[in-house]
């Protein structure tokens, strides 16, 4: 089998697609340890953060950023690390973020 396509997902989109056998139960379980919103606050997120068009935010910095949720530009840098983003760009992706916390 052949990967046509990769698409990073936020923790919140994992918990909804894994199914309702015994290994998807161990897995949701797993996630809910580290995942911050249900999945209707999680994809609200993920479109905001896509529709401020920033040119260095690419897919998986964005479910990163939702999967974490920084609230100040020092966390931010810690879950974007191989990205450098201005001033401007931290206060943009921060004002979604908060409306989140």
């Amino acid at each position: 089998m052949a990967i046509k396509e990769e698409n990073p997902i936020t923790m919140a989109e994992v918990v909804s697609l894994v199914g309702d056998s015994e290994k998807s139960e161990s897995i949701k379980k797993f996630i809910k340890n580290f995942n911050k919103m249900p999945l209707e606050k999680a994809q609200e997120m993920k479109e905001e953060l896509k529709n401020l068009n920033l040119i260095k935010l690419k897919a998986e910095h964005i479910v990163k950023i939702v999967d974490f949720v920084p609230t100040d530009a020092s966390e931010l840098n810690k879950v974007v690390i191989e990205v450098s983003l201005d001033q401007e760009e931290v206060n943009k992706i921060l004002e979604v973020t908060k409306k989140f916390k």
